[in-house]
Parts: structure tokens; sequence; C-alpha cells
């Protein structure tokens, strides 16, 4: 039997690991009701954005950056959107991609700054 521990996952994915892989390994760790689907993992991405906010906001009160806390903070803000994207059927890939998509092309319109989703 495969072990699914997280020592297999990082042996196997030692060197670098898909978003497809993320997010496989990480439904594997939900544990949140089926009614729940959706809701649950998008408020937890809303108070996880907020919670990376909170470390920034005390790294400018207290001038001292604490990058291993924010990154646990992103960590858990990358969890919530891999099981967001997962409830809703959508590759968590497929969502980065077409994230860099809409990037690239405002760039090249010159329309990256600026206000609005339609620009």
């Amino acid at each position: 039997m495969i072990s699914e521990s997280w020592e297999y996952y990082k042996e196997v994915y030692k060197d670098m690991m898909s978003l497809g892989q993320y997010q496989s390994a990480a439904a594997k760790t939900a544990m949140y009701k089926h009614n729940h689907k959706v809701l649950y993992p998008a408020l937890g991405l809303a108070g996880e954005a907020g919670e990376v906010a909170n470390k920034v906001k005390k790294m400018l009160r207290d001038d001292n950056l604490d990058k291993n806390a924010i990154a646990s903070e992103i960590g858990d803000v990358l969890w919530y959107a891999a099981m967001l994207s997962k409830d809703l059927n959508i590759e968590l890939h497929d969502v980065a991609m077409k994230n860099l998509e809409k990037l690239y092309d405002r760039k090249e319109r010159g329309t990256i700054q600026g206000d609005g989703d339609e620009r």
C-alpha cells in the first residue's frame, strides 16, 4: 500500500510539485462536511488572507520581517484556494493559467495598472 503521509509526499516531491499534485495531496487533508463545500473554503480563504495582512501590518509596526510566519499564512491561503477550486471542479493549474493569461493580456495592452476587472 502506498503511504500518503507527509513523509511520502516530501520525498516524492522534494524537487518540485505541480499545482495539480498539490491540489490532490492537499485534498487528502480536507476535513469539512460535504454540505459545507464551497462555503467553508471560501470563508477560510478570506480569513487566511486577513491573517497574511495582519502579519504584514505587525511587520510595519514592529519593523521586524518574519518571513516564516508570513509564508505559513500564504500556505494556508494556498490550501483554501486549492480546496475552493476543487469544490468547484476547477483545477488549480487552470486557475493559475487563466490568471497569467489575463495579466499578460493586460500588460500587452498597457492596462495592468488601474481599476476594474474588465480593463
